[in-house]
Protein backbone atom coordinates (compact mmCIF):
# COMPACT_ATOMS: atom_id res chain seq x y z
CA UNK A 1 0.00 0.00 0.00
CA UNK A 2 2.89 2.37 0.73
CA UNK A 3 4.29 1.78 -2.77
CA UNK A 4 0.85 2.44 -4.26
CA UNK A 5 0.52 5.73 -2.37
CA UNK A 6 3.98 6.83 -3.52
CA UNK A 7 3.17 6.05 -7.15
CA UNK A 8 -0.10 7.95 -6.93
CA UNK A 9 1.65 10.95 -5.40
CA UNK A 10 4.23 10.90 -8.17
CA UNK A 11 1.45 10.82 -10.77
CA UNK A 12 0.07 14.01 -9.26
CA UNK A 13 3.00 15.97 -10.74
CA UNK A 14 2.41 15.28 -14.47
CA UNK A 15 -1.36 15.43 -14.01
CA UNK A 16 -1.15 18.82 -12.33
CA UNK A 17 1.27 20.00 -15.03
CA UNK A 18 -1.19 19.01 -17.75
CA UNK A 19 -4.11 20.72 -16.02
CA UNK A 20 -2.18 23.94 -15.58
CA UNK A 21 -0.82 23.89 -19.15
CA UNK A 22 -4.23 23.36 -20.80
CA UNK A 23 -5.94 26.02 -18.70
CA UNK A 24 -3.03 28.43 -19.17
CA UNK A 25 -3.28 28.17 -22.96
CA UNK A 26 -7.06 28.51 -22.94
CA UNK A 27 -7.07 31.54 -20.66
CA UNK A 28 -4.23 33.23 -22.56
CA UNK A 29 -6.13 32.79 -25.82
CA UNK A 30 -9.34 34.26 -24.42
CA UNK A 31 -9.99 37.90 -25.38
CA UNK A 32 -10.30 40.67 -22.85
CA UNK A 33 -7.14 40.09 -20.82
CA UNK A 34 -5.82 42.52 -18.20
CA UNK A 35 -3.95 44.62 -20.76
CA UNK A 36 -7.07 44.95 -22.90
CA UNK A 37 -9.08 45.92 -19.83
CA UNK A 38 -6.49 48.55 -18.87
CA UNK A 39 -6.58 49.90 -22.43
CA UNK A 40 -10.39 50.02 -22.31
CA UNK A 41 -10.21 51.90 -19.02
CA UNK A 42 -7.79 54.43 -20.50
CA UNK A 43 -10.03 54.77 -23.54
CA UNK A 44 -13.00 55.44 -21.29
CA UNK A 45 -11.15 58.21 -19.49
CA UNK A 46 -10.10 59.64 -22.83
CA UNK A 47 -13.65 59.62 -24.20
CA UNK A 48 -14.97 61.31 -21.05
CA UNK A 49 -12.27 63.98 -21.24
CA UNK A 50 -12.98 64.56 -24.93
CA UNK A 51 -16.69 64.98 -24.29
CA UNK A 52 -16.04 67.34 -21.40
CA UNK A 53 -13.91 69.72 -23.48
CA UNK A 54 -15.61 69.29 -26.85
CA UNK A 55 -17.08 72.80 -26.65
CA UNK A 56 -13.66 74.46 -26.51
CA UNK A 57 -11.62 72.43 -28.97
CA UNK A 58 -10.67 69.09 -30.39
CA UNK A 59 -9.96 66.39 -27.78
CA UNK A 60 -6.38 65.18 -27.87
CA UNK A 61 -5.64 61.47 -27.92
CA UNK A 62 -4.51 60.08 -24.59
CA UNK A 63 -0.85 59.21 -24.35
CA UNK A 64 0.69 60.74 -27.45
CA UNK A 65 0.47 61.35 -31.15
CA UNK A 66 -1.73 58.37 -32.06
CA UNK A 67 0.87 56.47 -34.09
CA UNK A 68 0.10 52.85 -33.29
CA UNK A 69 3.21 50.69 -33.29
CA UNK A 70 3.45 46.91 -33.29
CA UNK A 71 2.88 46.57 -29.56
CA UNK A 72 -0.34 48.58 -29.61
CA UNK A 73 -1.79 46.78 -32.64
CA UNK A 74 -1.95 43.54 -30.74
CA UNK A 75 -4.68 44.87 -28.44
CA UNK A 76 -8.17 45.81 -29.43
CA UNK A 77 -8.86 49.47 -28.85
CA UNK A 78 -5.18 50.42 -28.44
CA UNK A 79 -5.08 52.50 -31.62
CA UNK A 80 -4.13 56.05 -30.81
CA UNK A 81 -2.38 55.19 -27.55
CA UNK A 82 1.31 55.78 -27.08
CA UNK A 83 3.10 52.45 -27.81
CA UNK A 84 5.37 53.07 -24.82
CA UNK A 85 2.29 53.29 -22.61
CA UNK A 86 1.03 49.96 -23.93
CA UNK A 87 4.49 48.46 -23.43
CA UNK A 88 4.44 49.68 -19.83
CA UNK A 89 1.08 47.95 -19.33
CA UNK A 90 2.55 44.74 -20.73
CA UNK A 91 5.47 44.90 -18.34
CA UNK A 92 3.18 45.68 -15.40
CA UNK A 93 1.08 42.58 -16.06
CA UNK A 94 4.02 40.39 -17.13
CA UNK A 95 2.99 40.15 -20.78
CA UNK A 96 6.29 41.45 -22.11
CA UNK A 97 7.74 37.90 -21.97
CA UNK A 98 7.10 35.02 -24.36
CA UNK A 99 4.27 32.63 -23.52
CA UNK A 100 6.49 29.61 -22.62
CA UNK A 101 8.64 31.74 -20.34
CA UNK A 102 5.59 33.08 -18.51
CA UNK A 103 4.27 29.55 -17.98
CA UNK A 104 7.58 28.16 -16.71
CA UNK A 105 8.07 31.17 -14.44
CA UNK A 106 4.61 30.62 -12.98
CA UNK A 107 5.32 26.93 -12.28
CA UNK A 108 8.69 27.80 -10.76
CA UNK A 109 7.05 30.30 -8.43
CA UNK A 110 4.33 27.83 -7.46
CA UNK A 111 6.94 25.20 -6.66
CA UNK A 112 8.35 27.70 -4.15
CA UNK A 113 4.82 28.43 -2.88
CA UNK A 114 5.03 31.95 -4.30
CA UNK A 115 1.59 32.66 -5.79
CA UNK A 116 2.15 36.36 -6.43
CA UNK A 117 -0.16 39.30 -5.85
CA UNK A 118 -3.55 40.16 -7.27
CA UNK A 119 -3.64 42.54 -10.23
CA UNK A 120 -6.45 44.57 -8.71
CA UNK A 121 -6.08 44.15 -4.96
CA UNK A 122 -3.12 45.24 -2.89
CA UNK A 123 -2.88 41.77 -1.32
CA UNK A 124 -1.09 38.52 -1.96
CA UNK A 125 -3.10 35.70 -3.49
CA UNK A 126 -2.52 33.53 -0.40
CA UNK A 127 -3.96 36.19 1.89
CA UNK A 128 -7.00 36.61 -0.36
CA UNK A 129 -7.71 32.88 -0.50
CA UNK A 130 -7.23 32.42 3.25
CA UNK A 131 -9.62 35.29 3.87
CA UNK A 132 -12.34 33.63 1.76
CA UNK A 133 -11.75 30.06 2.96
CA UNK A 134 -13.86 30.10 6.17
CA UNK A 135 -17.05 30.82 4.23
CA UNK A 136 -16.54 28.08 1.64
CA UNK A 137 -15.34 25.52 4.17
CA UNK A 138 -18.37 26.23 6.36
CA UNK A 139 -20.76 25.76 3.44
CA UNK A 140 -18.98 22.70 2.07
CA UNK A 141 -18.42 20.89 5.35
CA UNK A 142 -21.88 21.34 6.86
CA UNK A 143 -23.63 20.66 3.57
CA UNK A 144 -21.66 17.45 2.97
CA UNK A 145 -22.22 16.17 6.51
CA UNK A 146 -25.94 16.89 6.46
CA UNK A 147 -26.37 15.39 2.99
CA UNK A 148 -24.73 12.15 4.15
CA UNK A 149 -26.55 12.06 7.51
CA UNK A 150 -29.90 12.47 5.72
CA UNK A 151 -29.32 10.46 2.56
CA UNK A 152 -27.77 7.29 3.99
CA UNK A 153 -30.49 6.46 6.59
CA UNK A 154 -33.21 7.53 4.16
CA UNK A 155 -31.74 5.45 1.33
CA UNK A 156 -31.38 2.39 3.56
CA UNK A 157 -34.96 2.64 4.84
CA UNK A 158 -36.27 3.15 1.30
CA UNK A 159 -34.46 -0.01 0.21
CA UNK A 160 -35.91 -2.01 3.11
CA UNK A 161 -39.40 -0.60 2.46
CA UNK A 162 -39.10 -0.78 -1.33
CA UNK A 163 -42.53 -0.41 -2.94
CA UNK A 164 -44.27 0.75 0.22
CA UNK A 165 -46.16 4.03 0.67
CA UNK A 166 -43.15 5.46 2.51
CA UNK A 167 -40.94 4.67 -0.48
CA UNK A 168 -43.40 6.25 -2.92
CA UNK A 169 -43.89 9.46 -0.94
CA UNK A 170 -40.19 9.95 -0.20
CA UNK A 171 -39.40 9.26 -3.86
CA UNK A 172 -41.61 12.23 -4.67
CA UNK A 173 -39.57 14.39 -2.30
CA UNK A 174 -36.35 13.09 -3.86
CA UNK A 175 -37.59 13.92 -7.36
CA UNK A 176 -38.51 17.45 -6.27
CA UNK A 177 -35.13 17.89 -4.57
CA UNK A 178 -33.36 16.68 -7.69
CA UNK A 179 -35.43 18.90 -10.00
CA UNK A 180 -35.32 22.18 -8.07
CA UNK A 181 -31.94 23.98 -8.34
CA UNK A 182 -30.37 24.94 -5.04
CA UNK A 183 -30.25 28.63 -5.97
CA UNK A 184 -34.00 28.63 -6.68
CA UNK A 185 -34.68 27.02 -3.33
CA UNK A 186 -32.38 29.62 -1.75
CA UNK A 187 -34.57 32.39 -3.16
CA UNK A 188 -37.66 30.64 -1.79
CA UNK A 189 -36.06 30.46 1.67
CA UNK A 190 -35.29 34.17 1.55
CA UNK A 191 -38.86 34.98 0.59
CA UNK A 192 -40.24 32.80 3.38
CA UNK A 193 -37.82 33.26 6.27
CA UNK A 194 -35.45 36.18 5.64
CA UNK A 195 -37.81 39.12 5.46
CA UNK A 196 -38.72 38.67 1.81
CA UNK A 197 -42.49 38.50 2.32
CA UNK A 198 -43.52 36.37 5.29
CA UNK A 199 -41.12 35.90 8.23
CA UNK A 200 -37.96 37.74 9.20
CA UNK A 201 -36.30 35.01 11.25
CA UNK A 202 -32.87 34.74 9.63
CA UNK A 203 -30.28 37.28 8.42
CA UNK A 204 -29.92 37.88 4.71
CA UNK A 205 -26.17 38.41 4.36
CA UNK A 206 -22.82 37.54 5.88
CA UNK A 207 -21.47 34.58 7.83
CA UNK A 208 -21.56 36.41 11.19
CA UNK A 209 -22.91 39.64 12.65
CA UNK A 210 -20.77 42.81 12.63
CA UNK A 211 -20.27 42.63 16.42
CA UNK A 212 -19.44 38.90 16.39
CA UNK A 213 -15.96 39.38 17.89
CA UNK A 214 -17.41 41.19 20.89
CA UNK A 215 -19.78 38.33 21.78
CA UNK A 216 -19.18 35.44 24.16
CA UNK A 217 -18.38 31.98 22.83
CA UNK A 218 -21.95 30.72 23.17
CA UNK A 219 -23.37 33.83 21.49
CA UNK A 220 -20.74 33.53 18.75
CA UNK A 221 -21.69 29.91 18.08
CA UNK A 222 -25.39 30.75 18.04
CA UNK A 223 -24.81 33.71 15.74
CA UNK A 224 -22.72 31.58 13.36
CA UNK A 225 -25.38 28.88 13.00
CA UNK A 226 -28.08 31.54 12.75
CA UNK A 227 -26.36 32.97 9.68
CA UNK A 228 -25.40 29.65 8.07
CA UNK A 229 -28.79 27.90 8.38
CA UNK A 230 -30.49 29.10 5.20
CA UNK A 231 -27.46 28.81 2.86
CA UNK A 232 -26.68 25.28 4.04
CA UNK A 233 -30.33 24.24 3.91
CA UNK A 234 -30.63 25.44 0.31
CA UNK A 235 -27.57 23.41 -0.71
CA UNK A 236 -28.65 20.30 1.20
CA UNK A 237 -31.98 20.16 -0.64
CA UNK A 238 -30.19 20.23 -3.95
CA UNK A 239 -27.63 17.59 -2.94
CA UNK A 240 -29.39 14.86 -1.00
CA UNK A 241 -31.49 13.42 -3.83
CA UNK A 242 -28.73 11.75 -5.85
CA UNK A 243 -27.02 10.24 -2.81
CA UNK A 244 -30.32 8.90 -1.48
CA UNK A 245 -31.05 7.08 -4.72
CA UNK A 246 -27.48 5.78 -4.88
CA UNK A 247 -27.75 4.39 -1.35
CA UNK A 248 -31.12 2.79 -2.02
CA UNK A 249 -29.99 1.16 -5.27
CA UNK A 250 -26.77 -0.10 -3.66
CA UNK A 251 -28.73 -1.79 -0.87
CA UNK A 252 -31.33 -3.22 -3.24
CA UNK A 253 -28.55 -4.78 -5.29
CA UNK A 254 -27.04 -6.48 -2.23
CA UNK A 255 -30.26 -7.51 -0.48
CA UNK A 256 -31.11 -10.24 -2.99
CA UNK A 257 -27.63 -11.78 -3.18
CA UNK A 258 -26.91 -15.32 -2.04
CA UNK A 259 -24.89 -14.45 1.06
CA UNK A 260 -27.83 -12.41 2.41
CA UNK A 261 -30.23 -15.29 1.86
CA UNK A 262 -27.77 -17.60 3.63
CA UNK A 263 -27.44 -15.23 6.57
CA UNK A 264 -31.21 -15.06 6.96
CA UNK A 265 -31.46 -18.85 6.69
CA UNK A 266 -29.08 -19.14 9.64
CA UNK A 267 -31.63 -17.29 11.76
CA UNK A 268 -29.80 -13.97 12.10
CA UNK A 269 -31.88 -10.98 13.04
CA UNK A 270 -32.79 -8.61 10.22
CA UNK A 271 -30.79 -5.79 11.80
CA UNK A 272 -27.72 -8.02 12.02
CA UNK A 273 -28.14 -9.04 8.39
CA UNK A 274 -28.66 -5.46 7.27
CA UNK A 275 -25.86 -3.74 9.15
CA UNK A 276 -23.48 -6.65 9.70
CA UNK A 277 -23.44 -8.10 6.19
CA UNK A 278 -25.11 -5.82 3.66
CA UNK A 279 -23.89 -2.46 4.95
CA UNK A 280 -20.17 -2.88 4.21
CA UNK A 281 -20.70 -4.00 0.62
CA UNK A 282 -23.56 -1.61 -0.18
CA UNK A 283 -21.94 1.47 1.35
CA UNK A 284 -18.56 0.99 -0.29
CA UNK A 285 -19.14 3.40 -3.15
CA UNK A 286 -21.18 5.81 -1.01
CA UNK A 287 -18.70 6.27 1.83
CA UNK A 288 -15.65 6.24 -0.42
CA UNK A 289 -17.15 9.07 -2.43
CA UNK A 290 -17.21 11.42 0.57
CA UNK A 291 -13.92 13.26 -0.24
CA UNK A 292 -14.98 13.88 -3.82
CA UNK A 293 -18.45 15.02 -2.77
CA UNK A 294 -16.94 17.47 -0.29
CA UNK A 295 -14.66 18.94 -2.97
CA UNK A 296 -17.55 19.23 -5.41
CA UNK A 297 -19.77 21.04 -2.94
CA UNK A 298 -16.92 23.18 -1.61
CA UNK A 299 -15.60 24.54 -4.91
CA UNK A 300 -18.34 24.16 -7.52
CA UNK A 301 -21.67 24.09 -5.75
CA UNK A 302 -21.56 27.24 -3.67
CA UNK A 303 -21.13 30.04 -6.22
CA UNK A 304 -24.77 31.01 -6.63
CA UNK A 305 -25.45 30.42 -2.94
CA UNK A 306 -22.65 32.79 -2.00
CA UNK A 307 -23.97 35.41 -4.40
CA UNK A 308 -27.59 35.12 -3.21
CA UNK A 309 -26.72 35.25 0.50
CA UNK A 310 -23.86 37.77 0.08
CA UNK A 311 -21.26 35.33 1.39
CA UNK A 312 -17.76 36.32 0.37
CA UNK A 313 -16.25 32.89 -0.29
CA UNK A 314 -14.10 31.01 -2.78
CA UNK A 315 -16.90 30.59 -5.32
CA UNK A 316 -17.55 34.31 -5.54
CA UNK A 317 -13.80 34.99 -5.59
CA UNK A 318 -13.29 32.69 -8.57
CA UNK A 319 -16.17 34.26 -10.45
CA UNK A 320 -14.95 37.81 -9.85
CA UNK A 321 -11.39 36.84 -10.78
CA UNK A 322 -12.56 35.37 -14.08
CA UNK A 323 -14.66 38.44 -14.89
CA UNK A 324 -11.84 40.86 -14.00
CA UNK A 325 -9.14 38.68 -15.63
CA UNK A 326 -7.21 38.64 -12.37
CA UNK A 327 -4.79 35.99 -13.64
CA UNK A 328 -2.70 35.51 -10.46
CA UNK A 329 -5.82 34.71 -8.43
CA UNK A 330 -7.28 32.56 -11.22
CA UNK A 331 -4.21 30.40 -11.74
CA UNK A 332 -3.30 30.15 -8.06
CA UNK A 333 -6.77 29.00 -7.07
CA UNK A 334 -6.82 26.60 -10.03
CA UNK A 335 -3.49 25.16 -8.90
CA UNK A 336 -4.63 24.81 -5.30
CA UNK A 337 -8.02 23.31 -6.13
CA UNK A 338 -6.56 20.89 -8.69
CA UNK A 339 -3.92 19.71 -6.24
CA UNK A 340 -6.48 19.31 -3.48
CA UNK A 341 -8.81 17.45 -5.83
CA UNK A 342 -6.07 15.01 -6.87
CA UNK A 343 -5.16 14.37 -3.24
CA UNK A 344 -8.82 13.87 -2.37
CA UNK A 345 -9.08 11.27 -5.14
CA UNK A 346 -6.24 9.39 -3.50
CA UNK A 347 -7.95 9.67 -0.11
CA UNK A 348 -11.13 8.35 -1.71
CA UNK A 349 -9.27 5.28 -3.00
CA UNK A 350 -7.74 4.69 0.42
CA UNK A 351 -11.20 4.96 1.95
CA UNK A 352 -12.24 1.95 -0.11
CA UNK A 353 -9.65 -0.14 1.75
CA UNK A 354 -10.89 1.15 5.11
CA UNK A 355 -14.49 0.26 4.31
CA UNK A 356 -13.57 -3.12 2.80
CA UNK A 357 -10.08 -4.45 3.70
CA UNK A 358 -10.42 -7.10 1.00
CA UNK A 359 -9.68 -4.43 -1.63
CA UNK A 360 -6.00 -4.26 -2.43
CA UNK A 361 -5.00 -1.79 -5.12
CA UNK A 362 -1.41 -3.00 -4.99
CA UNK A 363 -2.28 -6.53 -6.09
CA UNK A 364 -4.47 -5.27 -8.92
CA UNK A 365 -1.67 -3.43 -10.67
CA UNK A 366 0.12 -5.10 -13.55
Amino acid sequence: MVAYIIRRLLLVIPTLFGIMLINFLIIQAAPGGPVEQAVATLRGHEINATARFSGTGQGESLGGSGNSQSSARTYRGAQGLDPDLVADLERMYGFDKPLPERFLTMLSNYARLDFGESFYRDETVVDIVLEKMPVSISLGLWTTLLVYFISIPLGIYKAVKDGSKFDVWTSGAVVVGNAVPSFLFAILLIVLFAGGRFFDWFPLRGLTSPDWKDLGWFAQTTDYFWHITLPVLSMVVGGFAGLTLLTKNSFLEEINKQYVITARAKGLREGRVLYGHIFRNAMLIVIAGFPGAFIGILFTGSLLTEVIFSLDGIGLLGYESAINRDYPVMFATLFFFSLLGLLMNLIGDLTYTLVDPRIDFESQEV
